[in-house]
């Protein structure tokens, strides 16, 4: 795993040899933001220092630089990071993918992103699958709002605050 300084705060990664496994979107401290990650990973996990790039898979290196930009407002696109979302199951891995072919700045509805997902009326268990997203950004799971353009919920920390500095 490995810490991404951020102007939102410490954003956390983690990653296979397949690509972006989980990504940790900013607890209150960096502490809190690795302590979630490793309780999601394993508690034998140690972090690479961000800044040795070296000690890092060049496409994490690529995903954190992609993220400083991002958070600081700049344009970004993440449609080429490798994400591994083995542990998904195939309605979720369908909802991720749908999510994905959102472009910057795009928003959908949930029931939208269901039926994009080939999932017509389950956007109910497409808001639950989004949050359990664990690629957050990359999966774009902010760009989800509610029927009628409404913010709608967002489980990651700070809620539906974090979600309107995403968008």
């Amino acid at each position: 795993v490995t810490l991404v300084e951020t102007v939102l705060g410490t954003i956390g990664l983690a990653w296979s040899s397949k690509g972006l496994t989980r990504l940790q979107l900013p607890e209150p401290s960096a502490r809190a933001t690795l302590a979630r990650l490793t309780r999601e990973h394993g508690d034998a996990i140690e972090p690479v220092d961000c800044d040795a790039t070296s000690d890092l898979p060049a496409f994490v290196s690529a995903v954190a630089a992609l993220l400083v930009r991002y958070t600081r407002g700049e344009k970004v696109d993440f449609s080429d990071v490798p994400v591994d979302l083995a542990k998904a199951d195939p309605f979720r891995a369908a909802i991720y993918n749908a999510a994905r072919g959102l472009g910057y700045g795009e928003t959908t509805t949930y029931g939208g992103l269901a039926e994009a997902a080939g999932h017509l009326g389950m956007a109910r268990e497409t808001g639950v699958a989004l949050g359990r997203n664990p690629v957050a950004i990359i999966v774009p799971c902010h760009r989800i709002v509610a029927a009628g353009g409404k913010l709608g919920g967002f489980s990651a920390p700070g809620g539906a605050l974090t979600k309107q500095k995403l968008l």
